[in-house]
């Protein structure tokens, strides 16, 4: 019997994705034939990733990641492209901005077509965020024309269009915006969403059938080796007396990274490491060569999600540092949270961010402080980082406890394999 097909559509390269291949793993096991749609790096024949390969080393594997290059008259606005500015000077400009605006999203238009013309149609379309909701719809009819199913589940990884990536866009703009989703909210056939409180947000604000599913961001379950890992020290080469205080994820703005850095040196002892990837990747081993910070701050590249748990088990707390400036950042639950809990690994966390603030104090994980405050983070960290070894041993093990207990991807995504099921029959 024909295994039913799933596809994930990820609006990046996948290189990769960690709730995407959650997501797809967790797909095929139960069941599907499952293909990670991603993006070509560049939008052409950039060599840095392959064009297809395989969750693992078997070639049977039944995850497949692809990556499909931007095609047709759309590719010249995929990202890093010149779009009509380098063809027409100022008045291409003009139109380009114009275009920009009113055919929104028209950086990722020309993926959308490369979809169109060469995905095989799919049984479930599993959406990743705003930029790919719109084409899984387009797919999603042509697949039941095809025989399929079609069934189109929108995974609302944030609330963008209340982030401060659109912050600059004028009033009038972000409600055509805001129109566009809640149309395609009433095509898909349901709604994920990564914690409770965007779900009733949601549920709040757009015309659901019923409330979204909530699938945690968690990690699956990992125990810590004897002795506990020690691959960030190893790969800086930072003193074994040393704490660390890492960050993972994004290297860009609005992630608290200089006041992170102000607080650790506020610190005895202590070391910042930044471990992932991002635009200012660059300047910040910049910074790492800074004579005032020589030796306290390391950036290191990002590693695979399978290998994350053992790194931040090699970190003495996380910091969780965003400003909460919009109502996007407020209700975020990021990977970086649940893969602190997940190693055992307290933290630190903004004082407006308000599902982990909960979750930290309810729980006893770690400590909340200003993120605005370099001096005010540091108390958080000397709260966490100076207790008497017995209780620091006690709070990582609540960590770990709550993680394999409750916070956990096996117990997440039930809900989300139950949905996927019902919409099947």
């Amino acid at each position: 019997m024909t295994k039913p097909r799933a596809v994930v559509l990820v609006a990046n390269p996948a290189a990769p994705y960690s709730r995407g291949l959650r997501v797809a793993r967790s797909l095929a096991g139960a069941g599907y034939e499952v293909e990670i749609a991603a993006v070509a790096p560049g939008g052409a024949a950039d060599g840095t990733l392959p064009l297809e390969e395989r969750d693992g080393a078997a070639a049977e594997s039944a995850v497949v990641t692809r990556r499909y290059r931007p095609a047709g008259p759309w590719a010249a606005w995929a990202t890093g492209q010149p779009g009509l500015r380098g063809r027409f000077g100022p008045l291409g400009r003009g139109i380009d901005l114009l275009v920009k605006a009113f055919a929104w999203p028209v950086q990722v238009r020309g993926w959308w077509t490369a979809l169109r013309r060469e995905l095989p149609p799919a049984d479930l379309y599993h959406a990743c965020g705003i930029l790919t909701i719109g084409v899984a719809l387009d797919l999603a009819r042509a697949a039941r024309r095809a025989g399929r199913r079609g069934i189109v589940v929108y995974d609302v990884i944030d609330v963008i269009l209340e982030s401060n990536n659109v912050a600059t866009v004028p009033p009038p703009l972000l409600a055509w915006y805001r129109r566009r989703e809640r149309g395609w909210v009433r095509r898909a056939d349901a709604v994920v969403t990564v914690n409770d409180a965007i779900a009733d947000h949601l549920a709040a604000t757009w015309p659901v059938r019923e409330r979204p599913t909530v699938l945690l961001n968690c990690q699956p379950r990992w125990s810590p080796p004897e002795p506990r890992p020690d691959l960030i020290r190893a790969a800086a080469g930072i003193p074994p007396e040393r704490r660390v205080v890492l960050f993972l994820g994004r290297l860009g703005r609005e992630r608290g990274l200089e006041e992170a850095a102000e607080a650790v040196l506020g610190l005895d002892d202590a070391a910042l490491v930044l471990l992932g990837f991002g635009p200012w990747a660059d300047r910040l081993r910049e910074r790492d060569r800074d004579p005032r910070y020589a030796g306290r701050h390391f950036t290191l590249p990002a590693v695979h999600p399978d290998d994350v748990p053992a790194w931040t088990a090699s970190a003495d707390v996380s910091i969780v540092a965003v400003p909460a400036n919009s109502l996007n950042q407020r209700l975020s639950s990021p990977n970086k949270f649940w893969e602190s809990l997940t190693a055992g690994t307290p933290v630190v966390v903004g004082r407006d961010l308000v599902v982990m603030r909960a979750i930290v104090e309810a729980e006893r994980l770690g400590a909340v402080a200003d993120p605005a405050d370099p001096a005010d983070l540091a108390r958080a960290l000397r709260e966490i980082l100076d207790q008497p070894p017995a209780d620091y041993a006690a709070l990582r093990e609540r960590c770990l406890r709550v993680s394999r207990e409750r916070y956990n991807w096996e117990t997440a995504v039930g809900p989300y394999l139950e949905l996927v099921a019902r919409l099947g029959t």
